[in-house]
């Protein structure tokens, strides 16, 4: 019987050095090919590499002499990120040699660039960034047991039929937040129906759907948002809340109904004390990752609703079959959140 061909997988130069750093410092050889998504012979091969030559490049094969050299790599890579939607077709155009896109392609993935969808991010100023950052320095010293009691609270637009297009950027793994290689996002009016919910870890806290007659001036204010929310349901859970640990604070965004001198008067009023939020900033609100979990829940439904009615009643079901996990999770890193924008400098995080 023949024996059977095998392929090695290739993997690009960071991945390889961050192996060979993580072996240096310690780590097995099986725990940092864990680490970094390596298989096991992969990294046994890599490392036996190293040691042989002293680096991870793989040697000089037979056959055909390559026509790119090291000035045409530069100049491949230097124009892919120099303008990171380019496609490879254009970057193929600035380079001064008739090179395939097959091969700046398999120039860009030796240096770890891929052509990867743009993750949507909000739009960030430098006003953004200085309260992110001044955020992060705020909490940074809260403990497990503060978080426990901060009660998360936002807004969630669920409608139908949503559909996205995507955009590629080249970025290699490690990029994936950077500012050239994210699409800003902004916020969408065209909705059916808008819910109001809070969590805090351990539990989910009360839902609801908002009333309020649309059309211009008639969205959610600061009148509506006392009656529905805040004196709706939020006082009394605050209140149990607060009987329960002690010390409870409340977060919300930077909505203009949340920002109002009315619903900041009603929150002194109340004795109830918020925490600091900056603005456009969902990836710092655990509860935005529960939306996307709950609207996944929304899109499995067969038949999906077919009116506001029956898609109200199918969102609180829907929240209903949340599992507290899903909120626990998302709460305990808040953390790690925090030492991501600390090191984005305020920042994209991966959040």
């Amino acid at each position: 019987m023949a024996r059977k061909k095998t392929t090695h997988s290739e993997y690009d130069s960071a991945t390889k050095n961050k192996l060979i750093g993580a072996i240096v410092m310690g780590a097995t050889i099986s725990e940092a090919g864990r680490r970094f998504g390596v298989s096991k012979t992969s990294a046994h091969r890599i490392w036996k590499r190293y040691e042989s030559q002293g680096n991870t490049e793989n040697l000089p094969r037979s056959g055909r002499p390559s026509k790119v050299n090291d000035r045409m790599r530069r100049c491949i890579v230097q124009t892919a990120r120099k303008n990171r939607r380019m496609p490879l077709t254009e970057v193929a155009k600035n380079i001064p040699a008739n090179i395939s896109i097959s091969t700046i392609r398999r120039v860009l993935a030796k240096e770890g660039y891929h052509r990867r969808c743009a993750r949507k991010v909000p739009y960030l100023t430098n006003r953004h960034k200085s309260e992110r950052l001044s955020w992060a320095k705020l909490y940074k010293g809260f403990t497990r047991e503060n978080w426990k009691s901060v009660i998360w609270s936002d807004e969630c637009y669920i409608y139908l039929g949503d559909s996205h297009s995507r955009i590629y950027v080249t970025r290699r793994p490690d990029e994936e937040y950077k500012e050239e290689c994210v699409v800003p996002t902004f916020k969408q009016s065209s909705v059916w129906v808008m819910v109001w919910g809070c969590i805090m870890e351990g539990e989910k806290g009360p839902l609801i759907v908002l009333n309020y007659p649309g059309g211009k001036g008639g969205g959610m204010n600061s009148k509506l948002y006392r009656e529905q929310v805040l004196d709706g349901c939020l006082k009394s859970y605050y209140e149990k809340k607060k009987a329960e640990k002690g010390k409870v604070y409340f977060q919300q965004d930077g909505a203009p109904s949340h920002r109002s001198k009315a619903t900041q008067q009603w929150f002194q009023e109340s004795g109830i004390k918020l925490l600091f939020h900056p603005a456009s900033s969902p990836d710092l609100n655990p509860i935005e990752p529960v939306w996307h979990e709950l609207k996944q829940v929304l899109r499995r439904l067969d038949p999906p609703p077919s009116n506001v009615e029956s898609l109200s009643k199918a969102v609180l079901e829907a929240w209903e079959q949340l599992p507290v996990s899903d909120v626990n999770k998302h709460i305990k890193n808040m953390p790690k959140r925090i030492s991501a924008v600390l090191a984005s400098k305020g920042g994209h995080t991966r959040f």
